[in-house]
């Protein structure tokens, strides 16, 4: 990992850093400069020269890397990204809760946990971290891009190891709830289990059959919709809020679970199949909702609890 940045954060986003020492099967040799290592490194993505000349590379020290400069094996260079243009995602992300360790937050539909891909600044993290003047903030666990609701992250560097640790040993206990279809011939609650896999690079994940589990989630009815909540949501009638309970925490666990069960979740762009939304499409939020969060905290051994000022279904704010 490198040393400090010497760049500060822009705009809650942390400067991008290389290190210039080779990897399996590259040649350093032939590196005569620095120049024709970054240009070996990110000429694909990036106007190295240009780059240059602006001085936007820069070592630990905080001085500008000169065209001319040596290559040199195991040196830091830092730099901020040209960052996308991106659409506003509608709606606020309201604080519940604040102290000096953790922030927790209510999560709005199309904003993505932390930065990745196409979402840099529209992303909780970067957002929260220039509003609320917390340079380290980082979400200690996630939710899907397409998900509301609660979500956990620390305040500061220190803390992290205390609160990933307690999402690691299951020692959180995490309740969604979702609209989908009724199944008139379904028998709840019931205890969905499979075995889930997710090949990176892919957007959807899949069950393997025969495979160990190593997911699992409760599924049981709440309550059907009111005739007013059927009107908002349009399309067919006959849908119900079911409450989750997932005891693991795999990739898009709680969509693949209901669909299984034959009651894909409303709005859901991926399952059971992937339709082709416009990245500023934010007319169809997905119906789920990560209601609730209840811990005991790591560090002063308090009880904690969480709930989500969002109510199902859930409407566009576009």
């Amino acid at each position: 990992m490198p040393p400090r940045s010497p760049l500060p954060q822009r705009m809650g986003l942390d400067a991008a850093w290389l290190n210039s020492a080779a990897r399996p099967g590259e040649d350093p040799r032939e590196w005569v400069s620095m120049r024709d290592w970054l240009h070996f490194r990110v000429g694909a993505h990036i106007d190295v020269d240009a780059f240059i000349e602006d001085g936007r590379f820069v070592l630990e020290s905080g001085e500008p890397v000169l065209a001319a400069d040596p290559y040199r094996s195991n040196v830091f260079v830092w730099f901020y990204r040209d960052l996308p243009d991106e659409a506003p995602v509608p709606g606020d992300i309201p604080v519940l809760f604040r102290d000096d360790r953790i922030v927790v937050v209510d999560k709005p539909a199309f904003l993505s946990t932390i930065p990745r891909g196409r979402h840099v600044r529209e992303s909780v993290v970067v957002r929260l971290r220039h509003e609320l003047g917390l340079p380290e903030l980082t979400p200690m666990h996630r939710l899907d891009r397409v998900t509301s609701g609660v979500l956990l992250m620390s305040v500061e560097r220190r803390f992290r190891g205390a609160y990933q640790t307690m999402f690691q040993d299951g020692e959180v206990t995490k309740t969604y709830r979702a609209v989908a279809p009724v199944s008139d011939g379904l028998e709840l609650p019931t205890t969905v289990r499979n075995h889930l896999h997710k090949v990176p690079g892919t957007m959807q994940a899949e069950v393997l059959a025969g495979r160990k589990p190593n997911s699992e989630s409760l599924v049981e009815f709440e309550r059907t919709l009111t005739s007013q909540e059927e009107a908002a949501l349009g399309g067919e009638p006959g849908r119900a809020v079911y409450r989750l309970t997932p005891r693991t925490g795999k990739t898009h666990q709680l969509r693949i679970h209901l669909w299984s069960l034959g009651i894909p979740i409303e709005g859901d762009p991926l399952y059971p199949a992937a339709r082709n939304v416009a990245i500023d499409d934010f007319s169809t939020p997905l119906q789920l909702l990560a209601s609730e969060l209840r811990f005991t905290d790591p560090v002063d051994g308090s009880e904690r609890s969480f709930v989500s000022g969002r109510a199902l279904p859930l409407v566009s704010t576009n």
